[in-house]
């Protein structure tokens, strides 16, 4: 179809140098006249024609995945004037053995990150995890200004529904705005981590995960360092509406081998996960909601995840005991499921909580415990087939583990409206979960 290239750059103010693609000499002159402008964008506009010099390929489409048979590849060659040294190949072939393929020994880039101290919220306090993010970011921007490794925040166009705003006004000389480009700022956070840099790259989850995943699989192909923290994920979006849930960020993500997904409960957790994998290599995904939400206290009253908390990454935390049955959940829920438990064990039900955050590498060890019960139920704010329910269940089958299971999550593209009616919609309203914990431990009595 018709393509209007250099008119849609022009009306956007750049300049357009345009040349024949084939001519390496054009190629140069204008690589070099791009890199010495210092006033202008400059777009290449290189026209070329597929299959160019080869009579039966040249402008054929079906030669963009077709291979050419031997004697088709030797009149190429004959063609093009290069020399045919075919046998040599095919000799090749017959005498050296299948390539080993090993596993590529990564040597990730030297980090010297200061972690900073920790902001710790207080009992009583209501603080949305995206807004805990912000300000440890900014946090951690500010104690390591000066040193060895820099740190890179790309935003596009979000900063403050995503709250990078504070660190781009304390440090503008680290933060990169890409503007309404998604896949061009998970491309240019990707590399630029490979370069000894500390890079965040935050956004809504909709386009951070399913609208760049495809450059986060690159990334991860091209062993990247990527910190990838993404806000208004789940159905909490509440009146954003279906377009803006993202429902499906752990099971898109669980696809790529070498990312490392995070679910933090509250702001105090958030502030250590971000400042753990600010002062690790690898590629994370850290995702939050929209909604602010209580601190996530102990038995005793005090933060669970306050002072002397240490994040362990793939470590689950038992935030209330019991032994009839054991309650999994993370993020926007777990309060939820605290909620649950208080109302429990008010009806004489002795109910274990477990908050599992680290989802890439669920708590071997933690799960084993659960499954003793004889009960487990996953209470997840994502989609019920692929997200905190199916890992849990994966590996419940996988060490056959034989216990009562259920799985409590979003069954449905959710409409717009405010969370918790949303919430009650899908069959995730606190009441609701007592309602399957109970019905569990009668069935299994």
């Amino acid at each position: 179809m018709p393509q209007n290239i250099k008119e849609n750059y022009l009306a956007d103010g750049w300049r357009v140098i345009e040349i024949d693609g084939h001519d390496h000499q054009q190629i140069y002159k204008a690589l070099r006249e791009a890199v010495k402008d210092k006033e202008n964008c400059v777009a290449i506009l290189a026209r070329t024609v597929m299959g160019k010099g080869v009579s039966f390929m040249e402008n054929k489409f079906k030669y963009h995945g077709q291979p050419l048979s031997v004697d088709e590849c030797r009149k190429a060659l004959q063609e093009l004037g290069v020399e045919d040294d075919l046998e040599k190949y095919f000799n090749l072939r017959k005498t050296t053995p299948p390539a080993q393929i090993k596993a590529k020994e990564e040597i990730p880039p030297e980090l010297n990150i200061d972690p900073g101290k920790s902001i710790v919220y207080g009992a009583g306090e209501k603080v949305a995890n995206r807004n805990a993010f912000g300000k440890a970011l900014k946090s951690l921007g500010e104690v390591n200004r000066g040193k060895k490794t820099p740190i890179a925040v790309f935003d596009c166009d979000l900063l403050g529904s995503v709250k990078t705003d504070e660190f781009a006004k304390s440090l503008p000389e680290w933060f990169f705005e890409g503007g309404i480009q998604e896949h061009n700022t998970a491309a240019i956070a990707g590399a630029l981590s490979t370069q000894g840099v500390v890079v965040f790259f935050s956004d809504f989850g909709v386009f951070g995960v399913d609208e760049t995943y495809n450059q986060h699989r690159l990334n991860d192909l091209n062993h990247t360092s990527l910190k990838l923290v993404c806000t208004h994920n789940g159905i909490d979006v509440g009146q954003d509406g279906k377009t803006h849930q993202c429902i499906d960020y752990a099971g898109v993500m669980n696809n790529l081998f070498g990312f490392k997904i995070i679910i933090p409960a509250d702001g105090n957790q958030t502030d250590k996960i971000i400042r753990y994998v600010a002062t690790h290599p690898g590629n994370f995904f850290v995702g939050v909601g929209r909604s602010k939400l209580p601190i996530i206290l102990s038995e005793e009253g005090v933060p669970f995840f306050g002072e002397g908390y240490e994040f362990v990454y793939g470590k689950a935390e038992v935030v209330r005991e019991g032994k009839l049955a054991v309650i999994i959940s993370a993020g926007t829920l777990l309060h939820r499921a605290i909620q649950a438990w208080e109302i429990l064990k008010e009806k004489g039900y002795s109910v274990r909580v477990v908050n599992m955050s680290c989802w890439s590498d669920p708590d071997a060890e933690t799960l084993k415990e659960a499954a003793k019960t004889g009960i487990i139920i996953t209470y997840e704010d994502h989609n019920v087939k692929t997200g905190l329910g199916s890992i849990v269940a994966n590996f419940l089958a996988e060490n056959s583990l034989n216990c009562y299971f259920r799985k409590l999550g979003v069954k449905r593209y959710a409409p717009s409206g405010p969370a918790e009616e949303l919430f009650k919609a899908e069959g995730l309203e606190v009441e609701n979960l007592v309602d399957t914990v109970i019905e569990a431990i009668k069935k299994a009595n």
